[in-house]
C-alpha cells in the first residue's frame, strides 16, 4: 500500500495557486527577462489520413436544397477548463476613457440571415442558438454563414445594390448534395466562411457529429464565384473524440485548423492541431489531414493565423496558433509547419508562454460565465470568456509582421463589467512571437463582450463586439485605433451599428459564440463586421447584420497588376506530337483579375493553345503546343497575358528535332571455328525526331567466309540479325561493318570477328580429391577421380590402378568415363597390414595416358588410458575409488584387460567392469583395511591389449584412523585427509574463513545430483559442541539446488539435520553449531545437492569444523522463561507471552497487536565469555505490510570496539514461522543486543515480532 504521499493533482493545484498569489502581488503581471519560454516543445511524424472522401460538386445553383429541421436546439456551451484568477483590484491595461474622436462612418450595414431573413431560396427561421455568426469578404460577394444557413450577398457596387441576396438563405448542408454521408445527411453547424486571397477562392467548412464518425465537411469554390462548382471533402476524427469548436485559418501551404477534443463528447481531452493539403483541395485531387496529437487540458480555444492582403508570409514560415496560457498572465502559441512532400519533416514547436497583464476572465467563473446582463429581463448571457475571439488575423506589412486577437475580461475586478482585452503580436526573424501592445477596451460601465479584430493594409486596427447592459439591449458595436495612435488604446470612437430592440429572454443563455471582422480585399482597406442582435424580447428570434467601415488614414488600394511565367520554359516536341508548359500568375498588387493569354512565334505547321482561357490573376492555364509539320528548328514563343490593367509576356522555346538514329551490335565480337556460324542482333533507336526507313549493309566479311543481314530495310527503333558463317577463312580477326542508311543521315557499327586455326589434338588431364586416405582394416575409403578435356574434344578413358596393397581392394564406381568426367575409387582395407601404401590410378583414353595418385595409409590399433581423480585419500579401513578410463587414438576397438600393481599391505583392487573394449571405462575400488600402513602409495594401473599395452597411475593416501577428535577441520593439509569424498569435492586456496583452504563440495560447473564429505570421529572428554562454517554459492531455488549437513549418532544410532537445506547467493560466511555427547561416535556429513541444469551450477565451501567446550551463557533470561523481561531494558510497546515459543513456554513480543507509532524494543548488555564465539537467537515476524512502512531489526553493539552491526536486517513477512539468526563474538568484549520493532500506526495492518532462545556460547 502506497502512505505519506501528496495526490498528484493537489500538488499542481498548489503550485498553480502560488503563481496565482504571485501574479496578483506584482499587479497582475509576472515579471520575467523574455517574453517565451526557450524550451519549447518539438514534435514531428504527425499523424497522417486520407480524406474519407472527397468529389466536385456542380453549380451552386442547382445543388437540390435539403429540408430544415423544424426543433429549436440550444447548443450546448462545452466549457475549457481555465484557471481561476486571484484576487484583482483592476485591469492594469484597462483603457478607462471612451475615445474622443467620432467613430468611422458606416458605408453599408444591412440585414444577414436571421429570423424571418428572406432571399431567393426562400425564408429562414431561427431553430439553433447561439448563431455562430461569421462572414468574409471576396472581390465581389460577401458571405455570410451562421448555424445552420449561409447565403451570398452582392458587395460590388458596379455589379448592383450591395447587399442583395444573390443566393441563399440555405442549410449549410446544400453545398454537400449528393456527397453522401454525414456531411449530406447532418448539418450540425460550428461552421467557418473564408476568402482565400491568395487563391481567389472560398472556403466553407461545418462538422457533421450527429452520426459518427465525426467529421469535418470542407468545401473550396472552384473559382471566386462562391454560387459556381466546389470540391468537397469529408475529414474523419473517429468516433470518440468530439471535434468541438473548430477554427480555420488560411496560410499559403495549408488550411490550419483547431478543434476542442471532448472525450465521448463530454469530458475535454485537450486541443488538436491539423493542416489539410490547400493545394490539392483546389485543385480538386485527393488530400490529406496531418494532425499532431491533443495538447494537455491546459489549453483549448486555439486560433491558428488567418492571413489578410496580398503580401505572403516570408518564406518558410510557420502559421501560429494562439491560445490563452496556462495562467491569467499569459498567452500561448504554437508553430505550426506542414512539409507534404515529406511528412515526417513537418513539425509543432510549442506550447511557448508569452507574459501580459494579469486579467480576470469576464464573469471569472471558469465553469458558468452567465453575466451579462440585459435590459428589461433577468436573464443574463453567457460570456464565453475561456477562449480567444475569432479571428487571429495575420498581415505582413513589408517592414513587420502583425497578428491581432481579443478575449472578454473583467475590467474592475472580479464582478466588474466586462471589456475586451486586445493583442497586437508581432513575429521576430526566428517566428518567435511577442507582444506589441495591448490594452482592455471598456471606457464605461457597459459590458462589452464577444468581439472579433482585423488590421488593415495601413497597420490600422477595427474591433467589433456586442455590447449589453441593464438598461440597453444588446447591441452591435465597433472601434478602433491608427497606426500610430497611443499603444494599447482604441481612439476612432465608439459606433454603433445596431441597436436591438429587445433582450434574449428566459432561460436561453448562449450569445454568439464567435463573430467575425474581415478586410475587403479590393481596396485592403474597408472593414466588414458581422454579428447578432435581438429585434424583440424573445428566445429564438435573433437576427444578424452585416456592415462595413473604413478607418480615415488608409490608402487607396494599389493598382492591379500581375507578373506571368512559364514552366518549363523550353519543350522539344517531335513533328507531330504535343508538349505541355503551365503559364502561371501571380497578384503583385491589388486584386485578381481577368487575364486572357495568346501566344505569337508559334512556327508554321505547330499549333499553340491554352485550357482555361481567360483565367484570373493567381491561376494558372496549360499551354499545349503541337508540333505537327512545323520544320525542324528551335523557336521563341511568345506568351502575353492582357488584363483589365496591364499586359505581361514570357516566352517558351520550343525545339523540333529533326529525324535521326543510332545503330548498335549486341555482341560486338564473335569467336567461331572454320566452319562454323555465328549471329549478332543489329539494333536502331531513334534518337531524335520521328522514325524512318533504315536500309542495311555489311563490309568486311573476310574471304571464304558468308557475311548477311536479315531484314536489311527496317524502320529505326527496330532490329536485324547480322549472321557470319566463318567457312574456310584463314585465322585471323576481321572487322566486319554493318552500316545504315536512311533518308536523313547514315550510321555504322562494327562487329570483331576472330576466326580460329584448325582445332588441337584431343588431350586431358587427371586428378584425384582426397588424395590420401586413411583406413582401418575392414572398413574403406572413397577418391573423387576427375578428368578435364584441355584441347580438342572429349575421349573415352579407362581407368585402372596399381600399388593397391596385398588383402586391400581398389574398385571405380564408372569405368571407362567421358573426359570432362569423373569416377568414384573406392579403397577396401581389408586384411592389409599396417602401412602407407602409394596407390596410382591410370586413365589411357584413344590419343593420350596421363596417371596421378593416392596415398593410403592402415593404421594400427592402439588406444590412450587415465584414471580420474587420479589421487584417492581414506582412512585406514575405508575404500576410495577411481574411474579408469580408455579412448581409442587408432584403428579399431579392442578388448583391454585390466590389473593394478603397488598396492600396501591390507589393501585390494578391483574394477567393475574387467576386461574392457577401448573406449570404454571402468570403476577401480581400492579397499584399506584397519591394518593398513598410513602414508602414501603410487598405484599402478596396466590395460592390456591385442595390439598395444599401456599403463596410468593413482596416488593413494592412507590416514591412520583417530582416536577422538576432528581431523583436518580447517583443510589445511591442502587436501581431504581424515574424510570421505563422494561425487564433486575439492580442497581449494583462497577466500576460506581463516587460514588458506576451504572445502568445496559440489562443483563451478553443473552436476547431477549429490556431492559430499563425512568424517566419522569420537567426541573427547569434555568437548560437547560442535561448529562450522559454510558459505552456499547457489543461483537457482531451494526448490532444485540446496546445501545441508547431517550430524549421525553412530552411538545412540540416530541422525539429525543440523543445517536445513538452503539455497543463498550472498558470499557470506555464516556460522552453525550443534551439541554433542563426550565419548558418543558421530559421523559429520556436508552434503550439495545440483540438478545439473545449465547455467547455475550449485556448490557449498566449509571451513573451521570444531569441536570445543561452550562456556556458560552470559544472557540473563535468555528464553524469557521467568514469565517477564527481567534483565532486559524495554521501550515502547513490549510483553512477555506465552504459547507459541520456539522452546519453553514464553517468548518476548517486540511491538503491539494493535497499531502503535514508531520503535518498540528491549535490550541487554552482556560481556562475551573466554571461548564464545557465536551469539544466536530465534524471531518470528508479524508484519502484514511492505518493509517500507513496517518492519523488525535487530542490532549488536560491540562496546569494546564501539561499532554497531545490523545482525537483523530490516524485514517484513508475516509467514509465522520460527527463524534463526546468528552472529560472530569477540571473548571479553561488552556487548549491548537490541530487538526492534518498527510500526508506522496506520490502521489495519499492527506490526510486531517474537524472539526467544538468545544464546552466546
Amino acid at each position: 500500500m502506497q502512505k505519506g504521499n501528496c495526490p498528484r493533482d493537489d500538488r499542481a493545484r498548489l503550485h498553480l495557486v502560488l503563481a496565482l498569489a504571485l501574479a496578483a502581488a506584482c499587479g497582475g503581471q509576472i515579471q520575467s527577462e523574455s517574453d517565451g519560454v526557450s524550451d519549447a516543445k518539438v514534435q514531428r511524424a504527425p499523424v497522417i489520413s486520407h480524406a474519407e472522401q472527397y468529389d466536385q460538386s456542380g453549380p451552386l445553383t442547382l445543388l437540390p436544397v435539403p429540408e430544415r429541421r423544424d426543433t429549436n436546439v440550444e447548443h450546448e456551451v462545452k466549457r475549457i477548463p481555465r484557471p481561476p484568477a486571484g484576487a484583482q483590484l483592476r485591469d492594469p491595461v484597462h483603457q478607462t476613457s471612451a475615445p474622443l474622436l467620432l467613430a468611422p462612418t458606416i458605408n453599408n450595414s444591412f440585414d444577414g440571415v436571421g429570423n424571418g431573413f428572406s432571399g431567393p431560396n426562400g425564408t429562414f427561421s431561427v431553430n439553433a442558438a447561439p448563431p455562430d455568426t461569421n462572414g468574409d469578404v471576396g472581390p465581389h460577394d460577401y458571405v455570410q454563414i451562421v448555424n445552420t444557413d449561409f447565403a451570398v450577398f452582392n458587395k460590388d457596387a458596379s455589379r448592383g445594390t450591395v447587399g442583395t441576396v444573390r443566393y441563399g438563405p440555405v442549410p449549410i448542408n446544400t453545398l454537400w448534395s449528393g456527397f453522401g454521408g454525414g456531411c449530406q445527411t447532418n448539418n450540425d453547424g460550428d461552421p467557418v466562411v473564408l476568402y482565400d486571397p491568395i487563391a481567389d477562392r472560398w472556403v466553407i467548412s461545418q462538422f457533421s457529429v450527429t452520426t459518427t464518425p465525426y467529421l469535418q465537411c470542407v468545401a473550396v469554390s472552384t473559382t471566386n464565384d462562391p454560387t459556381g462548382s466546389w470540391n468537397r471533402y469529408a475529414f474523419s476524427y473517429g468516433n470518440t473524440g468530439f471535434p468541438d469548436y473548430p477554427k480555420m485559418g488560411v496560410w499559403p501551404d495549408a488550411y490550419y485548423i483547431t478543434f476542442n477534443i471532448f472525450n465521448n463528447g463530454s469530458t475535454y481531452a485537450g486541443a488538436k492541431l491539423c493542416a489539410y493539403d490547400r493545394a490539392s483541395m483546389i485543385s480538386g485531387a485527393a488530400a490529406t489531414q496531418q494532425c499532431f496529437p491533443n495538447t494537455s487540458t491546459t489549453y483549448g480555444g486555439l486560433l491558428p493565423a488567418d492571413i489578410d492582403g496580398a503580401r505572403l508570409p516570408p518564406s518558410g514560415s510557420p502559421n501560429y496558433i494562439v491560445g490563452q496560457g496556462s495562467l491569467t498572465t499569459t498567452l500561448a502559441y504554437w508553430k505550426f509547419h506542414v512539409d507534404w512532400t515529406t511528412p515526417s519533416n513537418s513539425s509543432l514547436t510549442g506550447p511557448t508562454e508569452i507574459t501580459v497583464p494579469g486579467y480576470v476572465i469576464a464573469c471569472n467563473n471558469p465553469t458558468n460565465n452567465t453575466c451579462i446582463p440585459q435590459s428589461g429581463t433577468s436573464q443574463h448571457l453567457d460570456a464565453l470568456s475561456d477562449r480567444l475571439m475569432f479571428r487571429l488575423a495575420y498581415r505582413n506589412l513589408g517592414d513587420h509582421e502583425a497578428l491581432v486577437t481579443n478575449h472578454s475580461v473583467s475590467t474592475s475586478g472580479n464582478t466588474g463589467p466586462s471589456g475586451i482585452r486586445w493583442y497586437e503580436l508581432r513575429p521576430d526573424a526566428s517566428h518567435n512571437l511577442t507582444v506589441f501592445q495591448q490594452g482592455t477596451y471598456g471606457p464605461d460601465s457597459t459590458y462589452r463582450w464577444m468581439g472579433s479584430i482585423a488590421m488593415d493594409q495601413a497597420g490600422n486596427i477595427g474591433l467589433g463586439f456586442s455590447a449589453s447592459s441593464s438598461s440597453i439591449h444588446p447591441q452591435i458595436k465597433f472601434t478602433g485605433r491608427l497606426a500610430g495612435d497611443a499603444a494599447g488604446t482604441m481612439t476612432q470612437g465608439e459606433g454603433s451599428i445596431i441597436a436591438g430592440g429587445g433582450s434574449q429572454t428566459t432561460n436561453l443563455n448562449r450569445w454568439g459564440d464567435y463573430s467575425m471582422m474581415a478586410v475587403d480585399p479590393s481596396d485592403d482597406c474597408t472593414l466588414w463586421y458581422t454579428q447578432e442582435y435581438i429585434p424583440a424580447n424573445g428566445t429564438f428570434n435573433w437576427k444578424t447584420r452585416i456592415a462595413n467601415f473604413k478607418l480615415s488614414n488608409c490608402p487607396p488600394a494599389p493598382t492591379n497588376d500581375f507578373s506571368i511565367s512559364a514552366s518549363p520554359s523550353s519543350l522539344t516536341v517531335n513533328q507531330g506530337a504535343s508538349g505541355t508548359s503551365t503559364i502561371s500568375t501571380t497578384i503583385t498588387s491589388g486584386s485578381a483579375q481577368s487575364v486572357t493569354l495568346s501566344t505569337s512565334g508559334c512556327p508554321s505547321g505547330a499549333s499553340c493553345t491554352f485550357s482555361p482561357n481567360p483565367i484570373q490573376s493567381g491561376g494558372s492555364s496549360t499551354l499545349t503546343v503541337g508540333a505537327g509539320t512545323a520544320t525542324p528548328g528551335t523557336y521563341s514563343i511568345t506568351v502575353s497575358g492582357t488584363g483589365a490593367s496591364a499586359t505581361h509576356s514570357t516566352t517558351v522555346t520550343l525545339t523540333v528535332p529533326p529525324n535521326d538514329f543510332s545503330i548498335s551490335a549486341n555482341p560486338t565480337s564473335l569467336l567461331l571455328n572454320q566452319n562454323s556460324t555465328g549471329t549478332s542482333a543489329i539494333s536502331t533507336a531513334v534518337t531524335s525526331g520521328n522514325p524512318q526507313t533504315v536500309n542495311l549493309t555489311v563490309s568486311g566479311c573476310p574471304s571464304g567466309a558468308s557475311c548477311t543481314v536479315s531484314p536489311t530495310s527496317i524502320t529505326s527503333g527496330n532490329g536485324s540479325t547480322l549472321t557470319i558463317n566463318s567457312g574456310t577463312a584463314a585465322g585471323g580477326t576481321y572487322t566486319v561493318a554493318v552500316t545504315g542508311a536512311g533518308a536523313s543521315n547514315t550510321h555504322s557499327t562494327t562487329v570483331a570477328l576472330t576466326v580460329n586455326g584448325p582445332p588441337p589434338p584431343n588431350d586431358f588431364s587427371i586428378s584425384a580429391n582426397p588424395n590420401s586416405l586413411t583406413v582401418n582394416q575392414g572398413a574403406s575409403g572413397n577418391s573423387t577421380i576427375s578428368t578435364t578435356v584441355t584441347s580438342g574434344n572429349p575421349q573415352s578413358i579407362t581407368l585402372s590402378t596399381s600399388g593397391c596393397p596385398t588383402g586391400a581392394s581398389c574398385t571405380f564406381g564408372t569405368n571407362p568415363i567421358q573426359s570432362g568426367g569423373s569416377s568414384t575409387l573406392t579403397v577396401g582395407a581389408g586384411t592389409a597390414a599396417p602401412g602407407t601404401y602409394t596407390i596410382t590410378v591410370t586413365g589411357t583414353g584413344v590419343s593420350a595416358t596421363h596417371s596421378t595418385t593416392v596415398s593410403l595409409t592402415v593404421p594400427a590399433n592402439d588406444f590412450s588410458i587415465s584414471a580420474s581423480p587420479t589421487s584417492v585419500n581414506v582412512t585406514a579401513g575405508n575404500s576410495g575409488t577411481s574411474t579408469i578410463s580408455t579412448v581409442l587414438t587408432s584403428g579399431n576397438a579392442q578388448s583391454i584387460t585390466l590389473s593394478a600393481s603397488g598396492m600396501p599391505a591390507g589393501t585390494t583392487a578391483t574394477f567393475a567392469t574387467n576386461p574392457i573394449n577401448s573406449g570404454g571405462s571402468s570403476l577401480l575400488t581400492l579397499a584399506t583395511s584397519a591394518t593398513t600402513p598410513a602414508g602414501t602409495y603410487t598405484i599402478t594401473v596396466t590395460g592390456a591389449g591385442t595390439s598395444a599395452t599401456h599403463t596410468t597411475a593413482v596416488t593413494l593416501g592412507v590416514t591412520a584412523p583417530s582416536s577422538g577428535g576432528m581431523t583436518n577441520g580447517g583443510f589445511e593439509t591442502g587436501n581431504f585427509t581424515g574424510w570421505t569424498t563422494v561425487g564433486t569435492a575439492a580442497v581449494v586456496s583462497g577466500g576460506a574463513h581463516s587460514g588458506t583452504y576451504s572445502a568445496r563440495v559440489g562443483g563451478t560447473s553443473p552436476t547431477n545430483g549429490d556431492s559430499s564429505i563425512s568424517q566419522t570421529f569420537t567426541v573427547p572428554t569434555g568437548q560437547t559442541l560442535l561448529s562450522f562454517w559454510y558459505q552456499v554459492h547457489c543461483p537457482d531455488t531451494v526448490t532444485y539446488d540446496w546445501a545441508t549437513a547431517t550430524l549421525q549418532d553412530n552411538t545412540t544410532n540416530t541422525t539429525t539435520t543440523i543445517l536445513a537445506r538452503i539455497c543463498t547467493n550472498s558470499g557470506s560466511w555464516v556460522s552453525t553449531s550443534a551439541g554433542v555427547t563426550a565419548g558418543h561416535s558421530y559421523t559429520l556429513t556436508f552434503i550439495s545437492h545440483d540438478d545439473n541444469y545449465p547455467g547455475d551450477p550449485t556448490y557449498t565451501l566449509y571451513d573451521d569444523v570444531a569441536l570445543s567446550s561452550p562456556p556458560g551463557n552470559p544472557i540473563v533470561n535468555p528464553g524469557f522463561e521467568t514469565g517477564n523481561l527481567t534483565g532486559w531494558t524495554t521501550a515502547g510497546t513490549t510483553a512477555v507471552v506465552s504459547g507459541g515459543a520456539h522452546s519453553g513456554t514464553y517468548s518476548a513480543r517486540v511491538g503491539g497487536t494493535s497499531p502503535t507509532s514508531g520503535d518498540s524494543s528491549v535490550k541487554q548488555t552482556f560481556t562475551a565469555p573466554s571461548g564464545s564465539r557465536t551469539l544466536s537467537f530465534w524471531y518470528q515476524v508479524h508484519c502484514p505490510d511492505t518493509v517500507t512502512y513496517d518492519w523488525a531489526t535487530a542490532t549488536l553493539q560491540d562496546n569494546t570496539t564501539n561499532t554497531t552491526t545490523t545482525i537483523l536486517a530490516r524485514t517484513c513477512t508475516n509467514s509465522g514461522s520460527w527463524v534463526s539468526s546468528s552472529a560472530g563474538v569477540t571473548a571479553g568484549h561488552s556487548y549491548s543486543l537490541t530487538f526492534i520493532s518498527h510500526d508506522d500506526n496506520y490502521p489495519g495492518d499492527p506490526t510486531y515480532t517474537l524472539y526467544d532462545d538468545v544464546v552466546v556460547q
